[in-house]
């Protein structure tokens, strides 16, 4: 029964994430904006839950690793703005799957972050990964309508970002994940703020009912709440459950995406996408991974953090 429960809130909550594309999609406000107010509003309930439940900040360990914390905060903050701005400069389903590359860039550079070996499995996953991209580009065929280079690029770029931060927390082991979390969206917002005064301080923006509704809700269910039950549930779960679905949240995306958006997917970019999407998963998924143990930290980033 306990299983089945954690489950259900697992599968709910990778559905949330995979509906961040189409709620930031629909906040016309500036990308800088967005990602400050999730920053800001992650982090208070973050707080606010450790409070209730009487969880101690790992102050000692949060101290031990300032600067990988300040980096690590630094790289997400920037990469949400990149991936929301990919949002808007191509569709959402191709902003998704350029993001989604990101497990295939550490793959990439695992020999030279994590001194792990790049067998053959690996580097045909990478190559296939590789060809995936090529064909929801465009490059072949004829690119359908809204797909933008310039786009997957930016996507791509929010993908370098994230798998920096995957690698700064993979190399601290000795800090709990709320705290961890909490720190890196205090950095995140400290570092937006002065970049939104700087470069979005002319745009306009109006607080109607809908977009603030929308920003809070990006904010306060898809960051704060959303981190909180995967956490609980990542610490209840074996972790290749996690990894396996961890894949509805791109999934969702695509789905809302051609549902909701009317995004425009061609033969060629179907094909593309089940080559990433399944090459991600075969390069992450492996019965050595199935049988080691992982903390919910750790399953944090090599699954969800990857996609999200």
């Amino acid at each position: 029964k306990g299983y089945l429960q954690n489950l259900i809130m697992l599968i709910s909550v990778m559905a949330v994430f995979g509906t961040v594309g189409i709620i930031s999609g629909n906040i016309p406000y500036p990308s800088g904006v967005q990602a400050l107010v999730r920053s800001v509003l992650g982090f208070l309930f973050i707080v606010a839950f450790m409070l209730i439940t009487r969880r101690k900040p790992d102050f000692f360990a949060i101290k031990r690793y300032v600067w990988q914390l300040l980096a690590s905060g630094i790289c997400l903050g920037f990469n949400w703005i990149l991936f929301f701005e990919a949002l808007k400069a191509t569709t959402i389903s191709t902003a998704t799957l350029s993001y989604y590359f990101a497990p295939i860039i550490l793959t990439l550079l695992s020999p030279l972050l994590f001194k792990e070996k790049l067998g053959a499995k690996k580097i045909i996953c990478i190559c296939v990964a590789l060809v995936g991209m090529v064909l929801i580009s465009g490059v072949i065929g004829d690119a359908p309508e809204g797909v933008s280079v310039f786009g997957i690029v930016l996507g791509l770029m929010a993908a370098v970002l994230y798998a920096s931060v995957v690698t700064f927390n993979k190399k601290m082991k000795e800090i709990d994940a709320f705290s961890k979390t909490a720190s890196q969206f205090l950095v995140s917002a400290a570092v937006l703020v002065p970049y939104v005064l700087i470069f979005e301080s002319g745009a306009e923006i109006k607080l109607e009912p809908l977009p603030v509704l929308l920003i809070l809700l990006l904010g306060v269910v898809h960051t704060g709440v959303a981190y909180v039950i995967y956490f609980g549930t990542a610490a209840r779960l074996p972790a290749h459950t996690l990894s396996i679905y961890s894949y509805i949240d791109p999934i969702v995306a695509l789905i809302l995406s051609v549902v909701i958006a009317k995004d425009a997917i061609t033969p060629l970019g179907a094909i593309g996408a089940a080559l990433i999407l399944g090459s991600s998963f075969i390069c992450e998924f492996s019965p050595k991974k199935r049988s080691s143990a992982k903390s919910a930290d750790e399953i944090k980033e090599g699954s969800l953090e990857d996609i999200e």
